[in-house]
């Protein structure tokens, strides 16, 4: 196979995150302690992930990092907007995910990671005020000075080349409007001030004009419109959302392919969640909530294909809850009750109690996300990343296509992909060539 030009990763990358709270904080601080020694990348695919090349028999599984050019972790610079004015040390002690004693030792460089003021509006994120926010005549004016500040950080820093990934959160439930349909009406709609057009639309707008690729790692309705897919194919830029496959869901996406694989019938998915941070207190609003919902429901439906085996699946009733309990702080607890048939129609139960920390598990996501679409602008690819869906709850897909939800499947695209990127054989697994 011929390989694909990949440019070099030469020069420093800048990492632009959109809201400097607890996952933003804990991916900045994870990194430089990892640079300085004091920690480890667990959960990176990209720092800790090997890849196997050839045959089973041959023995080659390097890890990724030494098959792909990535940026390297020391020419990593971070740049963020929040609405509030704490530094990233301030923020990541709010936080309270790290350790003090792990941040006081990085506490210089945190401090020296101020936010930007935000695009921000409280119509769209009901339960969050902060004097950190930028003003405007209209969503236009807002756009630019997003492009001045993505500029400024360039400039700065002396950057080679930028990533942006929102790290902010939840927006209310929204749906694809006549302003969403191409680049020339979402222009107008900026300067009309349409209420259809919420912050991480400006942003994602901001990021594609100046010729940085982005991530959605929330369930919003953002750069998976029309208007802004076609910006990304116009500018060669690859994109990629949306909402951060963490705990619940990744579990899901775990348990549902082992229970599809035996035919097992499931009549019943229960979920719920309490969690106490930022992320809590605006999913109180039902109509962030909403948001979450839908992106949180939609995996079942797809990994378990009713429509293919509707004796097994076709009247599962699907329960999502998700409870804002303050003393929780940022450690979340899912519980699902999963309600099974087995062979002759006998019942059976599957209970699974997860107790996890949501910055934890999103943090080696950021950096992943961020060091691979950097990775896929230098190899030339453009458009929606499908071999990054590893990482999302609602990954987007072409027109016409279903999402693949199967965690399985989604690594099994995303290892193969690094492999015809390098020219190595693609791994189907069939394995019959051991037996001839």
């Amino acid at each position: 196979m011929k390989n694909v030009e990949i440019a070099p990763a030469k020069g420093k990358l800048g990492v632009l995150l959109v809201g400097l709270g607890a996952v933003s904080t804990t991916t900045i601080a994870g990194v430089l302690a990892i640079r300085k020694g004091l920690a480890r990348p667990i959960g990176s695919l990209t720092q800790m992930g090997t890849v196997r090349l050839g045959k089973r028999t041959e023995g080659r599984s390097p890890k990724i990092k030494e098959i792909v050019p990535l940026a390297e972790l020391d020419n990593i610079v971070f740049g963020g907007w929040d609405i509030f004015e704490e530094n990233s040390y301030q923020a990541a002690r709010t936080a309270g995910v790290l350790e003090t004693s792990l941040l006081d030792q990085i506490k210089p460089e945190l401090e020296a990671i101020k936010p930007w003021p935000a695009v921000f509006d409280q119509r769209y994120v009901k339960r969050l005020e902060g004097p950190n926010v930028k003003k405007g005549k209209n969503k236009r004016d807002l756009a630019e000075q997003l492009r001045a500040d993505i500029r400024n950080f360039k400039k700065d820093f002396g950057l080679d080349r930028m990533v942006m990934v929102w790290c902010g959160s939840t927006e209310v439930f929204m749906k694809e409007s006549a302003a969403h349909q191409s680049i020339d009406a979402f222009e107008k709609a900026l300067e009309a001030n349409d209420p259809a057009i919420p912050s991480s639309m400006i942003y994602t707008y901001a990021a594609l004009m100046e010729d940085v690729p982005y991530a959605n790692g929330a369930p919003n309705l953002s750069v998976d419109i029309p208007a802004m897919m076609a910006l990304a194919q116009q500018k060669r830029l690859p994109i990629v959302g949306k909402d951060f496959k963490t705990g619940q869901t990744w579990m899901k996406t775990v348990v549902a392919p082992g229970i599809k694989a035996r035919l097992l019938g499931v009549e019943g998915w229960y979920s719920t969640n309490i969690l106490g941070n930022r992320d809590g207190e605006v999913l109180d609003d039902p109509e962030s909530f909403k948001t979450k919902e839908e992106s949180k429901k939609s995996v079942l439906d797809y990994i378990l294909q009713p429509q293919l085996y509707p004796e097994l699946y076709k009247d599962l009733c699907h329960v999502v809850r998700i409870n804002y309990y303050p003393p929780r702080g940022d450690n979340k607890e899912g519980w699902d009750n999963i309600d099974l048939v087995g062979w002759l129609g006998y019942p059976m139960q599957l209970k699974i109690n997860f107790l996890c920390r949501d910055s934890i598990l999103a943090a080696p996501i950021v950096l992943d996300l961020a060091l691979f679409l950097d990775l896929a602008k230098r190899a030339g690819m453009s458009g929606i990343q499908e071999w990054l869906s590893f990482y999302f709850k609602s990954p987007m897909h072409a027109p016409g296509l279903y999402p693949e939800h199967d965690l399985f499947i989604q690594l099994m695209k995303l290892k193969n992909t690094l492999r015809y990127m390098v020219g190595e054989e693609l791994i189907t697994h069939l394995g019959l060539e051991y037996y001839d």
